[in-house]
């Protein structure tokens, strides 16, 4: 079955932080539900949901700050993953920030998580030998 691939809606946000729980891309430190209500609060970000028969099970965060985009919590079902989702909503995303005049995607992956870094040079991603670094300035 094709899958619809469209704006996450008030109405996913209980399911789509269920996906990312069961494709364990949730983290204890980041609220689920504060970074989806930012990622929608403006223009520069949205989240992406793919829905099959009625269910969300794939989703993507995209932003931009107007020289580069950024991806997050791409997640899929684990029932779903391998079927290709993966690769619809990574490029879903990708039209989003081009759309905007975005040319460059950029993405983190956490260390332990190496399984995927396979899955993103399939697509085209690339090692870029920085070093990410980040301090915590208020708590929100």
């Amino acid at each position: 079955m094709t899958p619809t691939i469209r704006e996450i809606r008030d109405a996913d946000v209980p399911a789509v932080i269920a996906l990312w729980h069961a494709a364990g891309v949730a983290r204890p430190w980041n609220d689920p539900a504060t970074d989806i209500a930012f990622a929608r609060r403006g223009p520069h970000g949205t989240v992406l949901v793919a829905e099959i028969a009625g269910q969300v099970v794939a989703s993507v965060m995209a932003g931009e700050d107007g020289h580069r985009g950024w991806l997050y919590y791409v997640a899929v079902a684990p029932a779903q993953q391998g079927t290709g989702l993966g690769r619809v909503m990574v490029e879903a995303a990708e039209a989003w920030l081009a759309a905007r005049g975005v040319w460059k995607v950029q993405l983190l992956v956490r260390r332990e998580n190496e399984a995927v870094l396979g899955f993103y040079d399939h697509l085209g991603y690339r090692d870029t030998n920085s070093v990410c670094l980040q301090k915590v300035i208020a708590k929100a």
